[in-house]
């Protein structure tokens, strides 16, 4: 179904909730769907190899003649797609049993985040736990802001950054580059430091255990430790640096956030997690599918969240069958277009409005008039 809903449609209370979905449609789906999928560990290595074969070859640089730099971006431009096989592959991960003793499961999901900055503990706790559980409702920490929360510093960064009405050109750019980490940054900081789910510069402040922040803690030292190894293997050079350590990071948190941003950030807030109402689905080329296994079925993920990703095709034709009405699939330059002309914060769980509040647009997923969306294409 695409993105023009008929009027008749677009009302579709009463929500259906995640776990009605899943019971519906998990008989019709074959029973090795759910088992581990072990690819993605396999995957997860492949790529870290990929990445220490590319600080391999970045550390003989300051050898190159600066004529012959260039050849080097390709390197750059496979390593930063191995950031984001990494961050889909350890997200997989953590939703399987794909590696069943934990403290091997552990190491394995750290050495996938490091590049990302999050513990898989915390990981688990953001992700799995509070985004998974409380899908664009007013508890989940990946929403946009609430145009009443305070304009605080988070939620001015996220304005500056993100596609809307509202974003610069030259901010769009560089948020690409930098809203992962500024995204990890502020709910990290809102755990370690206070976890008390009373602070108001994440959309949605959210506590853990204190065992849970004693391994966050001790998980992000880690990380930390190993991103200053790769600093001073690369000898602080600063163009092995930015060859080889920045500009990969900088390419794969681009595209971790396109989907980041098309996954939820167009659709209305839902208090029940119905995925088909709070999620959408984009279409890509067929390559980024097979490259990105198959993290554009978002809506799929959202109602089977531990099913092996090769089987989300076959969710997808079962929603169109069973849900067309209520299912967002979307071609991904135009969920785009969408993000660019709309404001990007809640006025209501149905319409969006600027950082001042002068701009009010119905959500373009839900609105009750399909020519509302004709006009935001």
């Amino acid at each position: 179904m695409d993105l023009q809903k008929s009027a008749n449609n677009t009302t579709l209370e009463p929500w259906i909730s995640q776990a009605e979905y899943a019971k519906k449609l998990r008989p019709l789906l074959p029973v090795e769907a759910f088992f581990p999928n072990y690819s993605s560990v396999w995957l997860l290595l492949i790529n870290v190899a990929i990445l220490v074969l590319g600080w391999g070859i970045a550390h003989d640089l300051d050898q190159w003649s600066w004529g012959w730099l260039w050849l080097y971006l390709p390197f750059s431009l496979v390593m930063g797609n191995s950031i984001i096989v990494l961050l889909f592959s350890t997200h997989d991960l953590l939703h399987s049993k794909a590696i069943k003793h934990p403290s091997i499961r552990q190491f394995v999901s750290l050495i996938g985040l490091t590049l990302l900055w999050s513990p898989p503990t915390f990981w688990k706790a953001v992700h799995n736990r509070e985004h998974h559980s409380k899908t664009n409702s007013s508890h989940d920490p990946d929403r946009n802001y609430l145009y009443e929360q305070p304009n605080n510093w988070g939620k001015w960064i996220q304005n500056l950054f993100v596609p809307s009405t509202e974003v610069h050109l030259f901010w769009l750019v560089v948020g690409m580059g930098h809203a992962w980490g500024m995204h990890m940054f502020r709910n990290l900081s809102s755990v370690l430091l206070f976890n008390n789910g009373l602070t108001n510069y994440p959309p949605a402040a959210f506590k853990v255990s204190l065992k849970e922040r004693k391994a966050i803690a001790f998980e992000f030292l880690v990380i930390l430790a190993i991103h200053l190894s790769i600093l001073f293997y690369l000898g602080f050079h600063p163009v092995k640096l930015l060859l080889s350590y920045f500009l990969p990071i900088w390419i794969g948190y681009a595209g971790i956030m396109f989907y980041v941003y098309t996954n939820h950030m167009l659709c209305r807030m839902t208090d029940i997690n119905d995925p088909l109402i709070n999620s959408v689905s984009i279409r890509v080329p067929k390559l980024f599918n097979l490259l990105h296994l198959n993290f554009s079925y978002h809506t799929e993920h959202h109602v089977f969240p531990g099913i092996n990703s090769n089987y989300y095709p076959q969710v997808q034709a079962l929603l169109q069958t069973y849900y067309g009405d209520r299912f967002n699939l979307i071609d991904a330059g135009k969920a785009w277009r969408l993000l660019l002309k709309t404001p990007r914060h809640y006025k209501t769980e149905n319409t969006f409005t600027d950082l001042k509040g002068e701009k009010i647009v119905s959500c373009p997923l839900s609105c009750d008039d399909d020519i509302d969306i004709r006009n935001a294409l």
